[in-house]
């Protein structure tokens, strides 16, 4: 879990970020982007302190889930997760959240409980792996193609759903193809949404994104 305060377009925001690594070594010091309870933690004293600075909040999001070890659950890795998410909804701040990767299960929502929810467009967002379903539901990872498509778990299909608010376009081939590109439309997409959330009071704020999120599952399926 990778944060702290820094710059967007000249003003000053609080940045949190799951980092999953670019190599074997990379992937390795970052645990494969799966956060303890300690990353939970330090991102909830994040979200504290924007609140208390009055400083918008942008998460990015690329994580298989939080780290499911032994140690992690005796430290209370349940118990952090929850609050951060409990952070999240009421942050009296403006809160952008973007899955630039991979959004698994409770590890991700921790930081993506926000105002508006940006995806990349080829990245997936999911309460779990497809080969995870596919192994409790079919008692066979083989079946994880079967699982992905019951699962909805691309950007055009959680737009469709109600569950994220845009899906920003990524170059051809892919973000990994032009970082400088995707990090643009980035940058773009959240400078779009952000000052109609800086013209709103922090109440309701609140009451919006606690609306927006106890509203979702409603739509239903098609």
């Amino acid at each position: 879990m990778i944060g702290g305060v820094g710059r967007f377009q000249g003003r000053a925001v609080v940045v949190l970020g799951t980092e999953k690594g670019s190599d074997t070594e990379s992937r390795m010091r970052h645990n494969f982007g799966m956060a303890r309870p300690e990353g939970y933690r330090k991102a909830k004293r994040l979200m504290a302190l924007a609140g208390r600075f009055g400083l918008p909040l942008l998460t990015f999001v690329d994580t298989s889930g939080a780290f499911p070890g032994v140690e992690a659950e005796a430290r209370g890795q349940a118990e952090a997760i929850a609050s951060a998410i409990e952070a999240c909804l009421t942050a009296p701040v403006p809160l952008i959240a973007t899955i630039i990767g991979e959004g698994g299960s409770g590890g991700a929502i921790a930081l993506a409980a926000g105002d508006r929810v940006l995806m990349l467009e080829h990245a997936v967002y999911s309460v779990i792996s497809p080969e995870g379903c596919a192994s409790i539901l079919w008692r066979d990872a083989k079946a994880a193609p079967q699982a992905a498509e019951a699962l909805r778990l691309t950007a055009e299909d959680l737009r469709k759903l109600g569950l994220i608010d845009q899906v920003i376009p990524e170059p051809i081939g892919g973000a990994h193809r032009d970082p400088e590109a995707a990090i643009g439309a980035v940058g773009e997409a959240i400078a779009a949404v952000l000052p109609p959330l800086l013209a709103l009071e922090p109440e309701r704020l609140i009451a919006e994104r606690r609306e927006k999120f106890l509203a979702m599952g409603q739509k239903g399926l098609n």
